[in-house]
């Protein structure tokens, strides 16, 4: 008779899930007595394997029996360790020892996490109670909400009667920006000081190139040594801008931005190109400015592109049905001067639901740049002044001019 290891293998994982944890967990309770060792966590984890064995009551009867053990020692430690982590960590090996009859891998998973989150305490404390801020906790909560609660409860046909709103990829589009809002906001913190304020300047973009070019102005007009590095910098916000056109464009029509890869790849490197020019006399240290604030993303900038973006799509439908293609690109243009995502979304549905021949989508995404691109220059010349919205418009203008010739070659 050949001996079969298949029915060995939850005794095994349940005992090698029971002596990590309790490993662990004896050696980050080390400085005083420990709740739940080794052995207790081995004997609870095979205890629970073998309860399960014999069927879901006797499981039940033995959880129930571990965790009176566990709120008698809570109710013994309690005065020197209010924490829980011990009694709930016995509890789990036992519950492992259940699942290891489900699944073998996914219990030596939960094992080793929970093994790594034990030992994690010291850094996990300090980060939640040192490094994590208010605002950067309460927006987190709010990208998740409107990730995981919002969106999946959006339909995803359209609901207007041109066939070209749908509330999913609209609110796709507002967790996109919020995402990369948080993500450019945590680069800026593990980065820290060392890199200034061209790294700032580049993350600001992803909330808002506007503010970044407007705070990078009364940088300027204050102080003019500071105006080519004002410069460099408000070029880096418009290529993370730029960078955040394409993800929105991709989200919206993939084949859209595709065939617009080399205009925009070329627009990318003239506003690099730009950038440096501004940092080549980058100073070591650099004043602080408005746009470098504490705020990781603003949910009422979502939710006016979003707004933005539907207005645009009703308009841009109606401007088409009165005169065609050429009313879409009018619309785009206009939604532009407001907020240059909102349009590069618009327009991406409006393609990708066939309302555009893939020409027209082309210049239209032309047309949003420079149509953002004035609207910018006119700000930097009114809070910049004019050497500060010179520097500006030309960078802009060879982002668009590379663009619109990209197109012509390839067109």
């Amino acid at each position: 008779m050949q001996l079969s290891w298949a029915g060995v293998d939850p005794w095994v994982v349940s005992l090698g899930c029971g002596l990590l944890i309790g490993v662990v967990s004896e050696r980050r309770e080390s400085e005083r007595e420990s709740m739940a060792g080794t052995r207790t966590h081995a004997i609870a984890a095979l205890l629970g394997c073998t309860a399960w064995s014999l069927g879901v009551p006797p499981f039940v009867v033995v959880l129930l029996l571990v965790g009176a053990l566990t709120v008698a020692a809570y109710w013994q430690s309690a005065p020197k360790d209010p924490g829980l982590t011990s009694e709930v960590t016995l509890l789990f090996s036992v519950t492992l020892g259940g699942i290891s009859h489900k699944s073998a891998t996914l219990t030596a998973a939960l094992g080793i996490l929970c093994a790594l989150l034990v030992y994690s305490k010291g850094p996990i404390q300090r980060w939640s109670r040192e490094l994590l801020r208010e605002n950067e906790l309460r927006n987190g909560l709010l990208l998740g909400a409107a990730a995981l609660i919002v969106m999946p409860l959006l339909p995803q046909a359209p609901v207007d009667p041109w066939g070209v709103l749908s509330l999913a990829a609209l609110w796709k589009v507002v967790v996109l920006f919020m995402t990369i809002g948080m993500l450019g906001h945590i680069l800026t913190r593990v980065l820290g000081p060392h890199w200034g304020l061209p790294v700032t300047g580049f993350f600001s973009g992803f909330v808002s190139s506007t503010a970044a070019i407007a705070s990078l102005g009364h940088l300027a007009k204050s102080d003019e040594h500071q105006l080519a590095q004002a410069f460099g910098c408000a070029m880096l916000a418009q290529l993370a801008s730029l960078c955040l056109f394409i993800a929105i464009l991709s989200t919206t029509s993939i084949a859209l931005m595709l065939s617009m890869a080399i205009p925009l790849l070329i627009a990318a490197l003239c506003l690099v190109l730009a950038a440096a020019s501004g940092l080549l006399n980058r100073q070591k240290t650099a004043p602080k400015t408005e746009f470098e604030s504490e705020r990781v993303f603003k949910l009422s900038s979502a939710l006016l592109i979003a707004g933005i973006i539907a207005l645009m799509l009703f308009l841009a439908a109606w401007l088409q049905h009165v005169f065609g293609n050429t009313g879409v690109l009018v619309a785009a243009a206009f939604a532009a001067l407001a907020e240059l995502h909102a349009a590069a979304a618009s327009l991406g549905q409006l393609f990708a639901s066939g309302s555009l021949p893939l020409s027209t989508a082309q210049w239209g995404v032309v047309v949003i740049l420079a149509s953002s691109a004035m609207a910018k220059s006119v700000l930097a010349f009114s809070i910049g002044g004019i050497k500060y919205g010179a520097r500006i418009s030309l960078g802009l203008a060879s982002m668009v001019t590379g663009a619109g010739l990209s197109l012509l070659w390839l067109g």
